[in-house]
């Protein structure tokens, strides 16, 4: 009986133990969390605030008077809905663009054989490795040399392959079971009709994973924006925003307010798909 006693009071000690422990972790969790949010906080209580209040101490964080004409002012004060076309029409093409060449070549490469399909792959792959820096003065070079410096086709042209999609796809797409291609190909599917009938609804997650991450990358991108356009009417809502604050540095709140509207996209972008998002990172980062 004293055994007994024992091992239950020792189960009960680890029990407890264990407990803290994953107190302790989510209590980390949500000080990381509310750190990281409270930057957003403040950027979204000084865009309804006025510029002698911003800086105020201690700053007011739900503000008596919000002045929501500040959202109005940053439309008339620079051609920010030209910004915001601009960079939307981009960021849909080229996101479109790399969803179909990654998955079509994670198709190739996962599921078709061929001579030295590992080889170009790993080849392919290593390329993540290389910084943009590095190539960056011959592809504006190859882009000037084809006549398409300052127009949109430049940065679609350059952004609508990338290995970082295909790897992601391709691991993505190892994890579906081969017998699914195999009983397709039987019933005389051939294999663009297995990519687009059995393995794209398969891979939903992986999808949209990709689709965040493009969709982030194309709509926060500055350089290739700034190296390839240089008329106003092309610019993308980066350079507007650099624009803005060149012209209106001391107007803090509606740099606030302008920085505002350029994440809402983002944003709604993420919490529409974030299940999906943690479902393919975490199945494309362990299979293969």
């Amino acid at each position: 009986m004293t055994g007994r006693a024992g091992t239950a009071a020792g189960s009960r000690a680890v029990g407890a133990r264990m407990r803290i422990e994953i107190a302790l972790v989510y209590l980390a969790l949500v000080v990381l969390a509310v750190g990281m949010l409270v930057p957003f906080a403040w950027m979204a209580s000084a865009s309804l605030q006025m510029d002698k209040d911003v800086f105020r101490f201690p700053f007011q964080w739900i503000p008596r008077l919000p002045r929501w004409r500040n959202f109005l002012l940053i439309w008339q004060r620079v051609p920010f809905l030209t910004f915001f076309l601009n960079t939307t029409k981009l960021t849909l093409i080229i996101t479109a663009l790399q969803l179909l060449t990654s998955s079509l070549a994670a198709y190739a490469f996962a599921r078709l054989e061929f001579k030295g399909r590992d080889v170009i792959f790993l080849g392919y792959v290593a390329t993540i490795a290389i910084p943009w820096q590095v190539y960056m003065v011959p592809q504006f070079i190859m882009m000037r040399t084809l006549g398409l410096n300052n127009t949109h086709l430049a940065l679609v042209i350059l952004q609508a392959f990338t290995a970082f999609g295909v790897f992601l796809m391709r691991q993505f797409f190892i994890g579906i079971p081969k017998e699914l291609s195999d009983a397709a190909r039987i019933d005389g599917l051939g294999e663009y009709r297995i990519y687009a009938q059995i393995m794209l609804p398969l891979s939903k997650p992986a999808l949209a994973t990709l689709t965040i991450f493009t969709f982030v990358a194309v709509w926060n991108d500055f350089m290739g924006p700034l190296i390839y356009l240089n008329s106003e009417r092309l610019k993308t809502i980066q350079l507007g925003l650099r624009m803005f604050i060149a012209q209106y540095s001391a107007e803090y709140s509606l740099i606030m307010a302008a920085s505002l509207v350029s994440l809402v996209p983002v944003l709604v972008l993420f919490l529409f798909l974030q299940r999906f998002f943690i479902e393919g990172v975490a199945s494309s980062g362990v299979k293969g």
